[in-house]
This record gives C-alpha cells, structure tokens and sequence, in this order.
C-alpha cells in the first residue's frame, strides 16, 4: 500500500511538473530574437497562420501553439491584418494580439501647407502601398495623418485625404461667419492655402486672414509672396529671391500683378486656416511684416507699415540676414 501511495504521489508530482512546463511554454518567452513584421491574410485559419508563425520563428511548434489556443485560449478568432512581434513575446501574447486585432499602424503624414507635389511624393515613400502616386489637386487634400494597411492602393489613400478635406470644408462653411470676403467653398481654400503660408503662428491665422479679407474687399492687390512662387515650383521652396521679373509676371497666381484671389490654391491648408477665413479676426489692419521672431507686425495705413519695413530693414541689417 505505502508502495502505492508512493506511485500515486510521483504520478501527482510529474504531471504537475508537466502541467508547469506545458503553462511556462505558453506564457513564457517566445523563441523570436528579435521584432518581426507579421501578416495574417484575409480568411486564414488558426491552423494556417500557426504554422506561418513557426516558419518566422515566433512559436516554436505549431501544433503545440493550435492544442494550447484551444487549452487555454479565449476562442475568439484570430483577425487579418499586419502585426509588429516583438522579440520574445509568449505564444499566449501572439494569440491575444491576433484576436485583438492589434495591427501595424502604418500613417501617410500631411503636415499643414504642404503643396500637392510634396503629399504624392509622400505616398510614393510610404512601404506597403501599392500602385502609382497620383497627384491630388492642389487645396484637395485636408493635412493629417493617415493610417493604412500593407497592399492598400496608393489612390485609396489619395481619396481618403480627399474626401477628409470635402467633409470638414462642407462641416466648416456651414458654420461661416457671415459678410465674409469669400463667395465659395473653392475661394475659402484658396484664401486659406495663402494664410497658412504667409504664418506658421496659429495666434496670427485670422488677423492674416482679416488683411487680406480687408484687401480682397477694397480690390487691393494681395501681394502675398507665395503666390509668386508656387507657379515656379508648385510650392516646392525657392531657395533664393522672388525676381523683379517674377513680381511682374502675369500667370493666373501673382497676387502682385493682379488683385483678388489667384487662380487656385497654393497649398493644402490645414483646419485652422480654413477656420480662419471663415472667421477672421474684426480688424481693419492692411499690412504686415515680418518682426523677427517669427511672427508679424499688423498695420492699418501705409505710413504705419512703412515704418514696420524700415524697422525689419534695420532687424535684418543687424543681424546679418
């Protein structure tokens, strides 16, 4: 009898010693040394995507991986997408993250102002997209971040960021202030992709955007910089000085040599800028110049102003710029 208790005891103790093992390999480290990028395809079944995770070296047996899902898994199904693996991540964290749905968040970044040029070369960089990089039309493309998943299009992503600056520009002009200088969604864009290039201060959006109101009204030329430039490079930088020619040249954009709006936008503004034009700031100020620390000092005549540009003069002398 004691020979039997002793057996029963032993028997007790190996399958507790087996059941510890059994749970550290589940919850334990995983094999894979290091972080890996992992696909799970549309319709895959635990079975199919257990014996991809072997081949990558993130379990080390794929029946063992299928039996102990079923052991102590939750049941839920695993969902499609791509995943980051870290190094050493337990096979009962690899299950978790696959029926969680945790995947890889790839963005396509449109930081505000940027002209079309620069989004199409974006999405041209951005791995995992597939397809050609369109070129959206310019004021088209409503600046943010913008997730998608490996084998999404290029053009799916493009109509994405379209149809984001479609639905805040209708949100947006519903709520315009009214007597404001722009007629059209278009021309809110248009105005609003100058402001974002004249200040990257969000303080001074809508006092820019109250100038050029106050100009556009009274059929002064805007003479804003960079609507000489963007018919040069398409809003990449210059590099260098506007020309004399340049401020002379009749080309739709030059607000220098004709008044009111030019032609189209110069950018993609961002939510503040169209915000801005929408809503201006109540002043009556015409001018502006620059102050050297980065922002703008406003004017309401042109004795006013002048007085500003000597001071910049003087600022830039000084300083060597």
């Amino acid at each position: 009898m004691r020979k039997l208790g002793c057996f029963a005891l032993m028997a007790v103790l190996v399958a507790a010693v087996a059941l510890f093992v059994v749970i550290q390999g589940w919850g334990g480290a995983g094999p894979n040394p290091r972080t890996l990028t992992f696909q799970v395809a549309q319709g895959a079944s635990l079975s199919s995507t257990a014996r991809e995770l072997e081949k990558a070296g993130a379990i080390d047996s794929a029946s063992r991986f299928r039996l102990l899902a079923r052991l102590f898994g939750s049941g839920a199904p695993i969902k499609a997408g791509e995943y980051r693996i870290p190094a050493k991540l337990s096979p009962a964290d690899i299950l978790k993250m696959l029926q969680g749905g945790k995947t890889l968040q790839r963005l396509v970044v449109v930081p505000e102002g940027w002209p079309s040029v620069l989004v199409q070369d974006a999405l041209g960089r951005a791995q995992g997209l597939t397809g050609p990089a369109p070129l959206p039309a310019e004021g088209a493309v409503l600046p943010d971040s913008y997730a998608f998943q490996r084998g999404d299009t290029r053009q799916s992503v493009a109509d994405r960021m379209e149809g984001a600056m479609r639905s805040y520009l209708a949100q947006a002009w519903a709520k315009r202030k009214p007597n404001i200088a722009v007629n059209t969604p278009q021309e809110a864009i248009i105005l609003a992709s100058i402001v974002e290039k004249e200040t990257g201060k969000p303080s001074e959006r809508r006092l820019v955007a109250a100038v050029y109101s106050n100009r556009l009204r009274r059929g002064m030329p805007l003479q804003a910089d960079p609507t000489v430039i963007y018919p040069i490079t398409k809003g990449r930088p210059l590099g260098r000085r506007i020309l004399r020619s340049e401020l002379d040249a009749k080309n739709g954009y030059n607000t220098y040599a004709s008044a009111g709006l030019p032609i189209g936008p110069i950018a993609n503004p961002g939510r503040a800028s169209i915000d801005a034009v929408l809503d201006p700031e109540q002043s009556p100020a015409l001018y502006f110049v620059a102050d050297g620390s980065g922002g703008h000092v406003f004017a309401n005549t042109l004795a006013e102003h002048n007085a500003n540009v000597a001071k910049w003069r003087e600022f830039r002398r000084v300083n060597g710029i």
